[in-house]
């Protein structure tokens, strides 16, 4: 779980140089060079970040479950997982790459982006009530924290998905600045301390 959470700390650092760069060109340039793009990048690297924490977390969580390391759930116990993972689990019950590799391969297409999806992955490795107590931590309620999840996730997908371009204004894209990316990371990195923390 450890790992889940340096990773997803070191993927911050990333975006947060983004940033770095977005200020020193911005000092050094004029204004006729638009710099809006380092910002976007940093929104859809943030949710990435978040995405690959959240698979991280719950594929250790998950394999410490299988160890006795931590309880299991019932979303865990109800895992599928197959007849070759099975059948090699059987054949070395000391190994667990087969179990590693099992959930990467029904987890790879899955986005652990918005909050329900969050949620089912945490399920796997505890039955914490997740979004009510990261609410408690943040003094939020549960449905305003997951709102407010959404909303970075769905600009991230206008921006990945969409070329951020508005299309009530043809030829013009939404308008982005550094508090509302700043305003983000701060609260993607929030939320996925506190679910380290709640969780693990």
């Amino acid at each position: 779980m450890q790992t889940a959470i340096d990773q997803f700390r070191t993927s911050l650092g990333y975006v947060r140089n983004l940033r770095a760069i977005h200020d020193a060109l911005k000092v050094r340039t004029t204004s006729a060079l638009d710099l809006s793009d380092l910002l976007r990048a940093q929104l859809v690297m943030l949710v990435s970040a978040m995405d690959r924490f959240v698979h991280e977390f719950a594929r250790h969580g998950m394999l410490q479950s299988f160890t006795g390391a931590r309880a299991r759930t019932d979303a865990f116990q109800k895992f599928s997982v197959s007849l070759t993972g099975v059948l090699t689990g059987f054949a070395d019950p000391t190994r667990q790459d087969w179990l590693s590799n099992e959930i990467m391969a029904r987890h790879g297409w899955l986005a652990f982006q918005y909050p329900d999806r969050i949620a089912d992955a945490v399920r796997l490795v505890s039955n914490v009530r997740l979004w009510e107590r990261v609410g408690k931590l943040t003094g939020q309620n549960a449905k305003d924290v997951k709102r407010q999840v959404s909303l970075i996730v769905q600009r991230r997908n206008k921006i990945a998905h969409e070329a951020d371009t508005n299309p009530s204004y043809p030829g013009t894209r939404w308008p982005i600045d550094e508090k509302m990316v700043d305003d983000s990371i701060a609260f993607i990195e929030t939320v996925c301390e506190h679910i380290f923390t709640l969780v693990r």
